[in-house]
This record gives structure tokens, sequence and C-alpha cells, in this order.
């Protein structure tokens, strides 16, 4: 089984294919992650938990 399929790849086993789409979702996610990872910080420094 393949992570990433190129786009002019012909198989049918892969989780990720390397398009614009698979590009900009895993970007999205990425800083969606980050900025809950900010905004955990920031409210425990806030309520000076850490």
């Amino acid at each position: 089984m393949k992570f990433v399929k190129e786009e002019n790849e012909e198989r049918r086993d892969y989780i990720f294919q390397k398009n614009t789409k698979t590009r900009i979702g895993t970007r999205l996610i990425v800083v969606i992650l980050i900025l809950l990872i900010i905004a955990v910080a920031v409210s425990g420094i806030f309520l000076e938990l850490f």
C-alpha cells in the first residue's frame, strides 16, 4: 500500500493523492492545529496554569 499517489499513476491502493485538494486540505488542517495549540497555551498563561 502506498501512502501518496502521484497524479499520473494508475493505482488503487493509496491513502492520499498528490493534487491541489490534498495540498490545500493538509495546509488547512495544519494551520487549524497550530491555532488550537496557540489558543491552549494562551489560555493556560491567562489562567496562570503554566
